[in-house]
């Protein structure tokens, strides 16, 4: 299936625009299995409306336009060590002191963007 079939089957006869309410059609708390997830540039404003994924390690959120609301992920996803908000498009990165705010708000998340606290680059398997 070429890429232009595969973007209009996963639209579902929606625009882009229709995505504005931030939640995420489908993504439940059945999914509790669920270890790693991809939500890269899907006009996402918040995460407020995640569901509780309780093995969820890592979370991919680049090219978003999150503008905070980041605390309920502590909540959310209690085993979550890995957060790729990444710089571009997502206000909340633009904060002051948004690395340490970000791992004092997630006690149990290990690398930020492909960084741990002290900047010392995750290792290729777990990034």
């Amino acid at each position: 299936m070429d890429m232009k079939n595969r973007i209009h089957l996963e639209l579902r006869n929606r625009t882009p625009a229709d995505a504005q309410e931030g939640k995420i059609e489908g993504l439940t708390s059945e999914f509790v299995n669920l270890e790693f997830l991809s939500l890269i540039n899907v006009l996402l404003m918040s995460v407020s409306n995640l569901p509780k994924l309780p093995k969820l390690k890592k979370l991919e959120l680049s090219d978003n336009r999150i503008s905070g609301g980041l605390d309920v992920l502590a909540e959310k996803l209690p085993n979550l060590t890995h957060l790729n908000l990444d710089l571009f498009n997502c206000e909340v990165t633009n904060l002051h002191d948004y690395r340490e705010s970000v791992f004092k708000l997630i006690p149990q998340l290990i690398y930020l963007d492909g960084y741990d606290l002290e900047d010392k680059e995750a290792p290729d398997s777990d990034a």
